[in-house]
């Protein structure tokens, strides 16, 4: 519970002190006195059910029709405050839903935390893209109305209670079972035992619920992954005929989820034959509860009336806990899921990245350099090398040997090995074999990682010229349009991309692997032609044309070390 506790606080600090969290603040002010004006229009329909009743024994026609006015008006009243309160509570809700999405796509974003934790073999963050999407917005729906609903209670359980109190002045006599006992204002400790007892059962067939809620979002973001990721590779599979292979798979997480939901029905069907008779009966006990008195002669009809409301309100907001248990089972599985990702993602962001990027130089310089698998296989051995600027260099070497490795530990993503890799810490663009397809226009796959405003629609469109993709500019569907390249094509814009945003170093993994000898002789001469003074370092199986003056380093594999 206390580590629960701990939990929304850190998320609620991040709603409150982010930018604008004074207005936040004002905002959920305002919605708490609109929250309580609901609790006080409760009491005076408390008061109002005495006077009413009490006007009908006296069959007093006018004052009757009085009341009824009176009900008219508070309950036009309330309906106002409650559609003003829904409006400021979803405008709210959308506030602190995009500060929180914001700090954790910063979080998820910074010092590349999405590629390190992936790789990580502990602390790793299952379906990232539910957890902020989803788990952002449950968390504040949830906790939102749950806290307004919980602080009504509170100050309603106090109003109730002192109404309760005042009308309850009678004892019940435990003379009709043998006991000689008299227990006074008797209904004002039934409501308590009555919730007390009832809370505790519903705890007890409703415990499960957390785990299982936190299994049930985990594999509805699984099959969700599965259909988004088929989405984006029909080609693939169409030439490969593995539809069949995939509705297996779909069948497979769908029934994983399925089996997780048969057990969650279960549970709720257990929880519910109890909290659905007692939803619905507890209107009702209250009349009975406070029929003892009225047989007693100790209250008249319409008190028995305003008693009976009372009681019922009292226990209604004791029983908070009772009818919200199923939503608090869901809220706290997802508070324990978004504040781990967003605690665990903070903790990789700010930490010191265990790389073979070892510090900075106006060169390329590799020394003592040992590339190794996570397993600890080895890759390749180089002892030492430098890169000039301005140079051209085709690094060759047989599959596997590690040349993409090479690659990454340059750019700082890869922490296997030994050795150190200094380079200059800007200007860099590195081009795998299969580029990276942004949602958006082919304009801004083209500006990709920098945007169309910073680098002007000219130069992108220029750069699009070169490498002859400028008529798929005409296509209709922007988006459609990047998604529908083939691998030549994507490969042609990853070198639009690469004119385009003119780095002073450049490492191209196979970037022009999917093309003709003749194709790929002319994008690589177009590049340096358009980068004359940019260090080209080419990862390639044959041996690039049209470039220059190439330097050309064999690499090697790593031998055993000596015993």
């Amino acid at each position: 519970m206390l580590e629960l506790a701990r939990q929304f606080q850190r998320l609620f600090a991040l709603c409150i002190r982010a930018p604008g969290g004074k207005v936040n603040l004002a905002l959920f002010g305002l919605l708490v006195i609109l929250t309580l004006g609901g609790v006080y229009a409760s009491v005076l329909l408390v008061t109002w059910t005495g006077a009413f009743y009490t006007a009908i024994v006296k069959v007093d026609g006018s004052e009757a029709a009085r009341q009824i006015a009176i009900f008219a008006g508070i309950i036009a009243a309330n309906s106002l405050r409650h559609l003003l309160a829904e409006y400021l509570r979803k405008v709210l809700e959308i506030r602190w839903r995009r500060i929180l999405t914001d700090a954790a796509i910063d979080l998820w974003t910074t010092n590349k935390t999405y590629w390190h934790l992936a790789q990580a073999k502990t602390d790793r963050i299952d379906n990232p893209d539910q957890r902020i999407a989803e788990d952002c917005r449950l968390f504040v729906s949830e906790a939102l109305g749950m806290s307004l609903d919980l602080l009504s209670r509170l100050v309603g359980l106090v109003s109730f209670m002192a109404i309760l109190w005042s009308l309850s002045d009678f004892p019940l006599s435990l003379g009709f079972v043998g006991i000689d006992l008299e227990i006074p204002r008797y209904m004002v400790w039934a409501a308590f035992l009555y919730v007390i007892i009832s809370s505790g059962v519903t705890h007890l067939l409703g415990r499960p619920l957390k785990q299982l809620f936190h299994e049930q979002q985990r594999r509805e973001a699984d099959f969700r992954y599965a259909l988004a990721r088929w989405r984006t590779n029909f080609d693939e599979v169409a030439l490969s005929n593995g539809e069949g292979s995939e509705r297996r798979l779909f069948r497979r997480r769908f029934d994983a989820l399925a089996a997780n939901w048969k057990m969650l029905v279960r549970r709720d069907l257990v929880l519910g034959s109890f909290t659905y008779p007692f939803t619905h009966s507890v209107l009702r006990i209250p009349l009975f509860v406070a029929l003892p008195g009225y047989l007693a002669g100790h209250v008249a009809f319409g008190g028995l009336m305003q008693l009976s409301t009372a009681f019922s309100q009292a226990v209604m907001t004791l029983s908070w806990f009772i009818f919200s248990y199923r939503d608090l089972a869901n809220l706290v599985a997802t508070t324990s899921r978004l504040d781990t990702f967003m605690r665990t993602a903070a903790q990789s962001a700010c930490g010191t990245q265990d790389t073979l990027l070892t510090g900075q130089s106006e060169v390329l310089q590799l020394a003592s350099l040992r590339l190794s698998k996570p397993d600890g296989g080895d890759l390749l051995d180089i002892p030492a090398m430098t890169i000039m600027a301005g140079e051209t260099v085709w690094l060759r070497g047989p599959s596997g040997i590690g040349k993409t490795t090479l690659m990454k530990a340059v750019a700082g993503l890869w922490p296997h090995g030994s050795g150190e890799v200094r380079r200059p810490r800007d200007g860099w663009m590195f081009l795998p074999q299969r580029p990276y397809q942004p949602l958006g226009s082919l304009m801004e796959a083209a500006a990709y990682p920098s945007s169309v405003d910073r680098l002007g629609s000219q130069r992108i469109l220029a750069a699009l010229r070169d490498v002859g993709l400028a008529d798929r500019l005409e296509c209709a569907g922007a988006e459609e349009v990047v998604q529908s390249l083939s691998s030549g094509e994507l490969q042609r814009l990853a070198i639009a991309r690469l004119i385009a945003n003119a780095p002073r170093w450049a490492i191209l993994d196979e970037a022009t692997g999917a093309l003709d000898a003749a194709a790929e002789a002319e994008l690589l001469g177009l590049v340096r032609t358009r980068l004359p003074h940019a260090t080209l370092i080419l990862i390639a199986h044959r041996p690039p044309q049209n470039v220059g003056e190439i330097r050309t380093v064999d690499l090697v594999p790593a031998r055993p070390l000596a015993a």
